[in-house]
C-alpha cells in the first residue's frame, strides 16, 4: 500500500523478515490537540487554540476512521468552522490522491495531489503509513492529528465557544465505561474486520474472525436490553462502533471474509445501526459508491480482478423499531422514531 520514508514515498513499502501473520495497525504519528484556549490537552499534550476557519480536516468517505470524525463534525455543528477534503476511494501507487472523481473535494490548503505531500510538509523526515484522516493546522502549515479517536473528543468539546452545538459524546461521568467499550470494540470489531481481511494464514483468520463474532454477539445481547452502549445516553462509543457496521455488509462479509453471519442476521444491531443513520445529518456523511470502490479496488492482493459487486441492496431508512428502549432525550432524537 505505499509508505514515506524519510519523507519520500515509496509505493513499495520495504518487507520484514519478521512480519507476522497477524493485521499489525500502525500507531498514528501527529497526535497535539486544540482546547478552548490553547491550553495542554486531556493527558498534557500540546495544544493550540479553537479558532473559526483556521483547521481543516482531511477524510475518505470510504474509510471508517475517518468517517468517525466527519460524523463528529456534522453532529456538532462544525461545518463553518472547520472545512474539509475528501480524496479518492481509490488508492493506487501514490497512496490517497485527489485525482478528480465524483464526490472528491479538493485540496484547498497546498492544492495537494496526494496526500503523502502533507505529510511530508508537515514532517521532512516522516516515516510511517500516510493515513487519514488529518486535521491540518492552517496557521503553522502542519498537522495537528492523524488520530481520529482523538479528533472526536476535539471536535467534541473545543469549538463549544465558537457555536458548536451543545451536545457531549463523552461526558466525563461516562469516560470510564466509554473507554471500556471503546477498547473492546477497536480491538475485536474495528480492527477485528481488518484482522481477518488481512489475515497472512488460516490460524490468524481464524481467530480474527471468531473473536469478532463472539464480540458482536455480546453486543446484540447488549442492545437487546439497552438503547445504546453505555446506556440511555448516545455517545462516542455508539458512532465509533457505527462506522464498522455500516461497512458490514457491503464489504466485510465478503471482501474480508467475515461470513459467518451477516449483520442483518443480528436484528438488535442492524437496527440499532438503522437509528444511528437516521440521525439528522449522518446520511450525508455516508456514500458507499466510495466505500466499495475503495475496498473492491484498492486492495489488488485480496480482489485481483477489481471488480465491485453490485449487491447488497441496503434498506437504510426503514422503521428501526427501538423506541421502546429508553433513551435519554438530546437534539439528535427530535423528531426520530
Amino acid at each position: 500500500m505505499g509508505m514515506m520514508i524519510d519523507g519520500q514515498w515509496h509505493s513499495n513499502e520495504p518487507v520484514s523478515s519478521t512480519q507476522s501473520d497477524t493485521f499489525q495497525r500502525a500507531q498514528s504519528a501527529f497526535r497535539d490537540w486544540i482546547t478552548a484556549d490553547g491550553g495542554p490537552g486531556p493527558e498534557g499534550q500540546a495544544a493550540q487554540p479553537a479558532q473559526a476557519n483556521r483547521y481543516h480536516l482531511y477524510v475518505s468517505l470510504a474509510c471508517p476512521w475517518a468517517h468517525r470524525t466527519l460524523i463528529m463534525r456534522e453532529l456538532k455543528g462544525l461545518q463553518k468552522l472547520i472545512s474539509v477534503s475528501v480524496v479518492n476511494p481509490i488508492m493506487d501507487n501514490q497512496g490517497w490522491t485527489f485525482e478528480p472523481a465524483d464526490g472528491v473535494v479538493p485540496d484547498p490548503v497546498m492544492d495537494a495531489q496526494f496526500l503523502h505531500q502533507l505529510y511530508a510538509k508537515a514532517d521532512p523526515q516522516f516515516t510511517g503509513r500516510v493515513t487519514v484522516p488529518v486535521l491540518w493546522d492552517k496557521q503553522r502549515g502542519t498537522i495537528i492529528n492523524n488520530e481520529s479517536a482523538e479528533i472526536m473528543r476535539i471536535f467534541n468539546s473545543a469549538f463549544d465557544t465558537l457555536g458548536a452545538r451543545s451536545l457531549d459524546m463523552a461526558p466525563a461521568e461516562l469516560l470510564g465505561e466509554i473507554d471500556q467499550i471503546n477498547a473492546h470494540v477497536y480491538d475485536t470489531v474495528n480492527n477485528g474486520v481488518y484482522k481477518a481481511g488481512f489475515a497472512r494464514s488460516q490460524a490468524a483468520y481464524d481467530t480474527a474472525v471468531h473473536a469478532l463474532f463472539d464480540s458482536l454477539d455480546g453486543l446484540e445481547a447488549r442492545l437487546s436490553q439497552q438503547r445504546y452502549l453505555v446506556g440511555t445516553q448516545l455517545t462516542e462509543a455508539d458512532w465509533r462502533l457505527f462506522t464498522t457496521l455500516i461497512r458490514f455488509d457491503p464489504v466485510y462479509v465478503g471482501h474480508f471474509k467475515c461470513n459467518l453471519r451477516r449483520l442483518i442476521d443480528y436484528p438488535n444491531l442492524w437496527n440499532y445501526m438503522l437509528e444511528l443513520y437516521q440521525m439528522p445529518g449522518v446520511a450525508s456523511t455516508f456514500n458507499l459508491d466510495h466505500i466499495k470502490i475503495h475496498y473492491y479496488r484498492s486492495h489488488h492482493q485480496l480482489n485481483p480482478s477489481g471488480i465491485v459487486p453490485a449487491g447488497p441492496v441496503l434498506d437504510l431508512n426503514g422503521p428501526h423499531g427501538r423506541g421502546h428502549l429508553p433513551v435519554q432525550p438530546g437534539p439528535l432524537h427530535i423528531g426520530l422514531q
